[in-house]
């Protein structure tokens, strides 16, 4: 059985996000978890709480083990991206884009 969790409009930038998943993908949640709190990285600590969140409801929603839980797939999508300007030479201005991401993690049983 499947269960997912969705972090969305997150202001990260998606290709920074991605960076970081091929890691986890396919692992068992734990290992994954553990993994993801030693990495540097903003995004990793987005991820984990996703995962936790995904974890979670498996638990709670759906009553699987959690023990036997593996990461299926873990996609970033691009949200909306937040617009502003910044003042630059001779009276110009130049567009800023602020990503952000729709994080989505589903988590599987073995079965």
């Amino acid at each position: 059985m499947e269960v997912k969790a969705v972090a969305r409009y997150v202001r990260i930038s998606p290709r920074k996000v991605r960076k970081i998943v091929g890691a986890v993908k396919g692992k068992p949640v734990e290992t994954g978890i553990n993994s993801l709190k030693f990495m540097p990285q903003k995004a990793a600590a987005i991820v984990v709480k996703t995962l936790q969140s995904a974890v979670a409801n498996a638990d709670h929603n759906n009553e699987l083990d959690v023990d036997a839980l593996f990461i299926k797939n873990i996609t970033v999508d691009q949200g909306p991206s937040l617009k502003r300007f910044r003042a630059r030479a001779r009276g110009r201005g130049s567009r800023i884009l602020k990503k952000t991401s729709h994080i989505t993690v589903v988590v599987a049983d073995e079965a």
